[in-house]
């Protein structure tokens, strides 16, 4: 943003406003009736008759939508054995809730500004991917910069190098740069070992690989699928109210193309997720509006797997260091936006809960909120980590089985799109994943791997 974000700013035109009650609301809820935007509304707040959140009232939603987890979902509490491999940090867009990034210039050759970011390369990619699978992994999930260097394929590169204005495409050769990432379909292939599944290419991702010609989302994400892509993940959604998107990315792209790439991938036979991230500048009412849209285009699609509801993590971030926002979503906000997704999201089974973003305590706390699915063991993970996140980077079988049963509900290892299933009684030993390719129950790192990388990941003293 070439600004500092002012109050008109955020003068928005949606404010959380509604001619419903919360009883009304609640009863819609509980019968199973299918939500309004001003339903959602009046559950957000407990109630736009009175400020603040009424905690009585949030429990009773929450138990709402518990009960109805438990209806659609059973008892069951889902994870899976993935990995993060992020293939790049450097990025232009320049989002104001990020810190995941890297300014693009300072990874060229000839800077001398030292980057304390990353660029993997094809093979490097391969090698990553391919040591997890042989532990037992079988997804991984890919969200990356958008380096100005990347391009879809071979055919993208050459219609970007004989571009009149590269700067207006966002475009420099990779021969600019210290490491190039290769092309998108380069690094899906490379990703692609044995069987694994790759969950990558969000939207603003298939936008970068589509700059600068008149191709559509389908054959973009049709080319992606041909290289080795399975699943997109529906992030770069933020809040799907481009007045908000004005404020925190005005660079990237708005709601009706996240929404038009999001169609094309299902288009082309590829299944999603969708997610939501909360707690920044929005209101009850931007987050009323995002889950119409997504069940919206649920309804107009049945792609999407799983909702997953992200909290902002404020620390680090510009939105924080530029005094716009003092902090994250509360508690409460937290919780009510698990239990309105279950209860509004009337055509999508699964809701996550993050304890990556959440922790351990919290992250349990959801999952009696309407969340029925916990992450996966995500072997490594930078983005909110680098934003100021404090509750680690892994979290192995075992883990999973003494968190799920300590809350009476049974675990159990899921893949990507929750066909394949195995229920794990807790006396197993050792833990670890079956599912994947070359996955026999091992677990994923030994004891003295995971002492080593918990003592790489633990707060220094004071």
């Amino acid at each position: 943003m070439d600004r500092p974000v002012t109050e008109a700013d955020l003068t928005f035109e949606h404010v959380p406003e509604t001619d419903q009650s919360f009883e009304n609301a609640l009863a819609k809820a509980r019968d199973g009736d299918r939500l309004t935007v001003d339903d959602a509304i009046e559950l957000l707040t407990t109630g736009t008759d009175s400020g603040g959140i009424d905690r009585t009232r949030k429990e009773r939603v929450l138990e709402a939508a518990d009960r109805r987890r438990a209806e659609t979902v059973g008892e069951e509490v889902t994870f899976i054995a993935n990995l993060n491999n992020n293939v790049t940090t450097a990025c232009n867009v320049g989002c104001l809730f990020c810190n995941f990034k890297d300014a693009a210039h300072t990874f060229e050759r000839e800077t001398e500004i030292e980057t304390a970011g990353f660029t993997k390369t094809p093979d490097e990619s391969r090698e990553i991917v391919a040591d997890a699978v042989e532990r037992g992994i079988y997804e991984v999930t890919s969200v990356s910069g958008l380096h100005p260097a990347f391009a879809l394929d071979d055919d993208h590169r050459e219609i970007l190098e004989a571009h009149p204005n590269p700067k207006e495409v966002n475009y420099k050769s990779p021969e600019l740069y210290e490491t190039s990432p290769g092309t998108y379909t380069e690094q899906m292939a490379a990703m692609d070992v044995d069987g694994v599944h790759v969950h990558s290419m969000t939207p603003e991702e298939a936008y970068h690989a589509r700059r600068g010609t008149d191709w559509s989302y389908e054959e973009i994400y049709r080319r992606l699928r041909d290289a080795g892509l399975d699943t997109v993940p529906g992030t770069a959604a933020e809040i799907l109210v481009d007045e908000v998107r004005d404020v925190i990315c005005p660079g990237k792209i708005d709601t009706d193309g996240w929404l038009e790439a999001m169609e094309a991938a299902a288009t082309v036979g590829l299944g999603m997720t969708a997610t939501i991230m909360y707690g920044h500048v929005e209101n009850e009412a931007h987050r009323a509006i995002h889950l119409k849209r997504v069940r919206d285009l649920q309804d107009r699609t049945g792609t999407i797997t799983e909702f997953v509801p992200l909290s902002f993590i404020h620390q680090n971030t510009p939105l924080y260091e530029h005094d716009v926002v003092s902090g994250g979503a509360s508690t409460d906000e937290d919780e009510l936006m698990i239990a309105v997704s279950r209860l509004f999201l009337d055509n999508i089974d699964h809701i996550q809960s993050s304890w990556v973003k959440y922790g351990d305590q919290q992250g349990l706390k959801m999952l009696s909120c309407g969340a029925d699915d916990f992450m996966g063991t995500i072997l490594s993970e930078e983005i909110t980590k680098r934003a100021g996140g404090e509750f680690g980077e892994y979290r192995s079988f075992a883990d999973y089985v003494d968190l799920v049963s300590s809350i009476g509900r049974i675990p159990v290892e899921r893949s990507t799109d929750y066909e394949n299933r195995r229920v794990i009684d807790p006396g197993e030993s050792p833990l670890g994943p079956q599912l994947g390719p070359k996955a026999d129950g091992t677990p994923l790192l030994t004891r003295e791997e995971q002492d080593a990388r918990e003592a790489r990941t633990a707060p220094a003293d004071d």
